[in-house]
């Protein structure tokens, strides 16, 4: 097995995608958020290959994967997964989505819930109609020749040295702008700047987010789901843990963390994340239950249907 350092790629409908994988055991499938890359789990994903193996990816229009003028909607992505996830011969994952990656991580299950045993959302988007004004910008027309003007070569290193050096001061509001920083940087490049504002432009307006799972969070009863988010996040706020499907959910707020709670607490993250998939029998798929839950949505009784008849899952 490669170390977690290592970058591998995989050519898939003609894109080069790019992505991480390490330890042995069962599947974890961790997505990152908005302009950011596989790097972002660095942190975590030591301690988790002890235990699992861990695929990190760049997702399509980011990091080192190809950044094609493509499909770049949740379902898009989904399938994406899928298909990484099939040419790597790995059936079943718990997927784990922070951020942006969240709303896939949910897309994937209900595309999907065949192959997926549980899910583990990081502060995600998808919950509620609120996030950064930054972000809500990236939706306005003109905005990209804005943000290249903002990451023009002769002043990038010294905003994105400004920002880091910002995040080191012992305030909540600056806790993320090393994270930030590094998106800065990214959306330098032309390729990705575009392939950002297609991926918000499927989820987000000027107004906020108005793709949301609150509307299907009933099918979470068929699925383990747990969520964790940072209590001082200022990119998508915490009471959105609120919305969670919390008749299955099991919800974590960390005191003293961000937008980026898997890199403020990465012991605690990953001691999260361990107990809660040692805890619970991963989902299998029924289509007998899924059916008979999307016609009757909350009001129907999991126990009316024997969970022993399993069927194979699809790959």
């Amino acid at each position: 097995m490669e170390s977690p350092g290592d970058v591998q790629y995989v050519v898939v409908h003609g894109y080069r995608r790019a992505f991480r994988i390490s330890g042995s055991g069962p599947a974890l499938l961790l997505l990152h958020g908005l302009a950011c890359d596989s790097s972002t789990w660095d942190e975590v994903v030591p301690a988790l290959a002890e235990h699992y193996t861990v695929i990190a990816p760049d997702l399509l229009g980011h990091g080192e994967s190809d950044k094609p003028n493509a499909d770049y909607s949740l379902g898009g992505y989904a399938n994406g997964m899928r298909d990484l996830l099939t040419v790597l011969g790995i059936d079943k994952v718990t997927v784990v989505g922070h951020s942006f990656g969240g709303g896939v991580a949910m897309q994937f299950a209900y595309q999907f819930p065949d192959r997926t045993e549980r899910v583990v959302l990081v502060s995600t988007g998808g919950l509620g109609k609120e996030v950064s004004p930054l972000i809500r910008l990236l939706t306005i027309p003109g905005s990209g020749l804005a943000i290249a003007a903002a990451t023009f070569r002769p002043w990038r290193p010294a905003v994105a040295g400004a920002l880091r050096s910002l995040s080191r001061l012992p305030i909540s509001a600056t806790r993320d702008l090393d994270e930030v920083a590094r998106i800065y940087e990214a959306l330098a490049d032309p390729a990705q700047r575009t392939a950002v504002q297609r991926v918000t432009s499927h989820v987000l307006d000027w107004r906020g987010q108005f793709v949301t799972m609150t509307d299907r969070s009933y099918l979470a009863r068929l699925m383990p789901v747990l969520v964790i988010w940072g209590r001082e996040d200022m990119v998508i706020p915490s009471s959105h843990a609120d919305l969670a499907p919390t008749q299955v959910s099991d919800v974590h707020v960390l005191p003293d963390a961000g937008h980026f709670p898997h890199r403020d607490h990465p012991e605690e993250f990953c001691r999260i994340v361990t107990e809660f998939v040692a805890s619970t029998e991963p989902a299998h798929y029924h289509r007998g239950r899924w059916r008979a839950l999307l016609r009757r949505g909350d009001t129907y009784e999991l126990e009316s249907v024997p969970p022993v008849a399993v069927e194979p899952a699809i790959s």
